[in-house]
């Protein structure tokens, strides 16, 4: 037994060298890897080390891979800023506009500054000091003593009104009658202020322009989740006058100075808040994320809300851009379903189903704004289509050889008059006659119809749709077919753009987007005939040049002669497009003097019709778009091919 129990520890024994050596061999096995003067059998571990040195490139391209994935998700938003797809992933479900908001607040405006002690104010021909407050009130007026608003009486009559509560007791006293009131100096000092801001030194107006841009760096950006925005109108309107549009009955009251206390600020809670000027605090502070302006208050003319809100180029506004036309464009598909109904409902036994038949007629065909319900003697008396009086329409069974015409005649938006003779079917002028019968001039056309019952009623033929919608609608289409029939791919580049012109000239008729002939046009006019007949004088001698240096050609018939004669033909060529440049520029702007262009081109026209044109026929956007307009619509200039249609 004592035999086998020491051949048992003996075989242990030998089990533990065998595994000690095993142990040392594994040992000089690795520590030979990296010795390069090993035998031969170690460089069969070679591989072993590419293996190592393969797995640390892979967690280094892991590495790599991650950082880029993080970096992509932080600014994959900013790459993909103009994308409709980014929009579809990334819109908020009940009616959330954003997650994060952080902003500075406004820039308030200036503190009034008094008047030097040499610019006086006469009450009745004598000196009169006014206190503080009523002096600055005073030069409100006396900024526009030149403009004809001041001569309106409703105009003097609410400033008087509004000035004297700014008055002291004795001011009120002494100043009962403003026609004895002379601003005459008042108004020469800002002249001449105005004439020193015109004459000053480039170094001082570098001076301005960088104290601007700080102002803007500061107060003009915001955060909206992890993008920097740009705000639009980050600085609150100065104290001053009401003008209002047309005959606007609250015009000359006085638009008081909007302070901290007035403000209500909307930001994330999350947020760095914006801090009011010191020693005053905020209206408010909010977290409304179901909204996108920044900051509100109430003015104290209308009770209006005022907002400041991102800019046009935001992203926020591009994708509300964006999806306004696309609801236009699904107009288009059921547009004809529309009008078979609406011309059906004409013959309804209800009155209020003709009613609302026959303003979305008008609405669709005349491009009309519904027109919203307004409290009497607070605006100007404007109207729409639900709100037009039968004195605004006149019926003619028969006009200028033509049957059943209506002829319109009412002030629009913004004060501007609709004059317009349009002949309509039968069945709208009979339908007219009804609605007439038995009413005062001032009674209501649309008497069992209003913009809510039409808006509640659209929504029903199309989800989204609205009276505005028509407008925006029949705006496009009606570019997009004028740009189809009158562009010539033969024309030179001014030429296809005086055809542009007149295709959103066509857009703004239909729209009545009227303006005044400005007050240089005469002589802007004068000037560019000037321009013309100096380069028809240019081009007669160089034509005379060409003649000549061809003669001469036939008589030497040398190289050099050669060379002069295709020199001239380039001249004479260069000035003929020059004159054809500036005479399209003549009658663009003949055509352009009673039309305004803009509002249309930035409201109502689909951009991407206008951008598709442009890379069809090889048009410089620049020269349809300002910068501006470019940012406004850089979601269009990435989306749009030369082929896209309306």
């Amino acid at each position: 037994d004592s035999h086998k129990h020491k051949d048992k520890y003996k075989d242990k024994e030998h089990k533990h060298k065998d595994h000690k050596k095993d142990k040392e061999r594994e040992k000089s096995k690795y520590s030979n890897r990296y010795d390069v003067t090993a035998d031969s059998s170690s460089f069969d571990l070679f591989g072993d080390m590419v293996q190592i040195n393969n797995v640390l490139v892979l967690a280094l391209c892991g590495a790599i891979l991650v950082a880029c994935v993080g970096m992509l998700v932080y600014i994959l938003p900013s790459l993909c800023f103009f994308m409709p797809f980014r929009w579809e992933e990334e819109r908020y479900t009940d009616g959330v506009k954003w997650k994060f908001l952080e902003h500075k607040g406004p820039v308030f405006a200036p503190p009034y500054d008094p008047l030097p002690s040499n610019v006086k104010f006469y009450y009745d021909g004598k000196h009169m000091k006014l206190s503080s407050t009523a002096e600055e009130v005073a030069t409100f007026f006396a900024k526009m003593l030149d403009h004809e608003y001041t001569t309106k009486e409703v105009f003097r009559k609410n400033f008087y009104k509004d000035w004297r509560k700014e008055m002291t007791s004795e001011e009120k006293s002494k100043i009962t009658d403003l026609n004895k009131c002379d601003f005459s100096e008042m108004s020469e000092y800002f002249k001449a202020q105005s004439e020193a801001r015109k004459a000053m030194t480039k170094e001082d107006k570098q001076k301005i322009k960088e104290e601007n841009e700080r102002i803007l760096q500061e107060y003009g950006f915001c955060i909206m989740d992890n993008h920097k925005e740009r705000i639009a109108n980050f600085r609150i309107e100065p104290p001053g006058l009401f003008r209002g549009r047309g005959d606007h009955p609250k015009m000359g009251m006085l638009k008081r100075r909007i302070r901290s206390e007035d403000i209500i600020v909307n930001c994330s809670k999350d947020s760095k808040h914006p801090k009011p000027p010191p020693g005053t605090k905020w209206k408010e502070v909010r977290h409304d994320n179901k909204v996108t302006w920044l900051v509100s208050w109430t003015e104290n003319i209308q009770g209006s809300i005022k907002y400041i809100m991102l800019n046009p180029s935001s992203r926020i506004k591009g994708e509300k851009d964006w999806q306004k036309y696309e609801t236009a464009r699904r107009l288009k598909k059921c547009v004809e379903r529309i009008r078979a109904q609406y011309r059906d409902d004409w013959k309804s036994k209800e009155m209020r189903i003709r009613q609302r038949a026959v303003a979305l007629y008008f609405i669709d065909k005349l491009a009309l704004r519904a027109g919203n319900e307004k409290e009497e003697g607070e605006t100007a008396d404007t109207v729409g289509c639900c709100s037009l009086r039968v004195e605004h329409l006149t019926l003619h069974q028969e006009m200028g050889g033509q049957e059943y015409v209506v002829e319109f005649d009412f002030l629009g938006k913004d004060s501007i008059r609709y004059y317009n003779k349009v002949p309509v079917e039968k069945r709208v002028f009979k339908n007219l006659q009804l609605f007439m019968e038995d009413k005062e001039p001032e009674d209501d056309l649309f008497d069992r119809l209003n913009t809510s019952i039409l808006n509640k009623h659209l929504q029903e033929l199309m989800d989204g749709l609205t009276a505005k919608v028509f407008r925006t609608y029949n705006a496009s289409i009606t570019l997009q077919q004028q740009l189809n029939e009158i562009t010539n791919s033969e024309d030179n580049v001014p030429a296809k753009i005086l055809s542009y012109n007149r295709a959103n000239r066509a857009v703004a008729i239909l729209c009545n987007h009227q303006r005044a002939p400005p007050k240089t046009f005469e002589k802007s006019m004068q000037n560019l005939q000037t321009k013309i007949d100096a380069k028809k004088e240019q081009l007669a001698d160089a034509k005379r040049e060409l003649k000549s240096a061809k003669a001469d050609a036939k008589v030497r018939r040398d190289e050099k002669s050669k060379k002069a004669v295709e020199s001239k033909k380039k001249a004479v060529q260069r000035i003929e497009e020059q004159l054809m440049k500036l005479e399209v520029q003549a009658t663009d702007r003949e055509e352009n003097k009673q039309i305004a262009l803009g509002t249309s081109k930035l409201n109502y026209l689909d951009p991407r019709i206008s951008i598709a044109w442009c890379k069809k026929f090889g048009i410089q956007i620049e020269k349809i778009y300002n910068k501006t307009q470019r940012e406004k619509f850089a979601w269009a200039i990435d989306m749009a091919g030369k082929d896209f249609q309306f």
